[in-house]
């Protein structure tokens, strides 16, 4: 069974959409599977880091032409479109779209499509995105959903979203299949590595952390603002890309904001905290606060999307407009706290289902659903 990846996120991004892929395509291969075999497509080589973190066992493919002699235009011409004929002379018997997308053509070329949709934010809060690309994105949903053999959801959230704003009749064929994590979280960090890492990020002894881009919507203020009614010497680090939101954020020598960081450092700062805090207004499911968990953070996240789904019952949840509620919460989370240790160890037997081979075992099962009998 040939199955064919959309690896441009893989390649380029270094979390999020990149992190969902590397993960499950690891996971794949660590199954020892002989039947299948995985070819990851994408436009170009991209970062030597990210593409180095797939374990042996999968092809990378590009596009016929050497991928420096490609343009922009070619590159996004190839992955919509152009890329249908590479599958078809590769013999690919199913493809898998990573990051909400399919290729037009697809079906026409009986090629069954399998797209993984991790949220319709660009639907549910368009404020938070300029309005050609609101247009866009839902061009390519609605597209995507016509060109789908199967859906994936990454939550029950973004099930139900994909029925309300794509429409009821692909109910049938949507499954819910978590994201898993990185086994990085979970193993334990040096003593060593801890102390070069936190001596490189400056890092304060006492911190709360968030990981994820600093934009509108993942909230950060909120938790800047419940920094204030916690001790004095509790910090706030959060690791994740700037945009023009950080500047809305207080100059506060407790608030540390870190970008870049590479993915082995990002496991010690885990390990290092004292409390993990997700502020989000709106996600598809979350992935930073299993991680947290994983690495045996207690976790603040806020009501009103799936981040209770992701979390679970024993993680605490907040108004996303409540700096008070936040801070309270946070309180309880730090060491010391009554049944802090309990709730972590909770939380942890909780995200098992979240576990790698359980989810790409679910994966397979839809591949071979589609992929035609020999």
């Amino acid at each position: 069974m040939i199955v064919g990846v959309d690896a441009k996120r893989i390649v380029r991004n270094g979390t999020g959409l990149g992190s969902y892929g590397r993960t499950l395509v690891n996971d794949l291969l660590r199954r020892g599977d002989s039947e299948l075999e995985l070819r990851l497509y994408a436009p170009d080589e991209g970062k030597d880091s990210l593409r180095g973190q797939i374990i042996e066992g999968a092809t990378f493919c590009y596009p016929t032409e050497k991928p420096s002699d490609v343009g922009a235009l070619r590159k996004a011409w190839w992955r919509s479109r152009g890329i249908v004929k590479d599958l078809k002379r590769d013999r690919v018997n199913v493809y898998h779209g990573l990051s909400g997308e399919l290729p037009i053509g697809l079906r026409k070329a009986g090629i069954p499509g399998v797209v993984t949709i991790h949220d319709l934010i660009f639907m549910r809060h368009p404020e938070y995105y300029h309005w050609i690309d609101t247009k866009i994105y839902e061009w390519k949903f609605r597209q995507t959903l016509r060109e789908a053999a199967h859906i994936i959801a990454i939550s029950e959230r973004t099930r139900q979203d994909i029925i309300e704003l794509g429409g009821a009749e692909y109910a049938d064929r949507i499954s819910v299949i978590y994201q898993s994590f990185s086994p990085r979280f979970t193993k334990e960090i040096s003593a060593s590595k801890k102390a070069e890492v936190k001596q490189r990020y400056e890092l304060p002894a006492r911190y709360v952390l968030n990981v994820g881009t600093i934009e509108r919507r993942k909230n950060l203020l909120l938790v800047a603002e419940a920094l204030d009614l916690l001790p004095k010497d509790i910090h706030l680090v959060a690791v994740g890309r700037k945009t023009d939101y950080a500047e809305e954020l207080p100059k506060d020598e407790r608030i540390h904001l870190l970008s870049g960081v590479p993915d082995d450092d990002l496991a010690a700062i885990y390990a290092m905290g004292e409390a993990f805090a997700y502020p989000s207004r709106y996600e598809g499911f979350g992935i930073p606060i299993i991680e947290a968990i994983a690495a045996g953070l207690p976790v603040v996240a806020c009501t009103g999307s799936c981040l209770e789904e992701a979390g679970g019952p024993y993680c605490r949840y907040v108004d996303p407009d409540n700096p008070t509620e936040m801070a309270e919460a946070l309180q309880m989370s730090l060491r010391g706290a009554y049944d802090r240790e309990q709730r972590i160890a909770k939380s942890r037997e909780y995200i098992k289902r979240f576990e790698g081979r359980d989810v790409a075992g679910q994966v397979i099962d839809i591949y071979r659903r589609y992929a035609p009998n020999e």
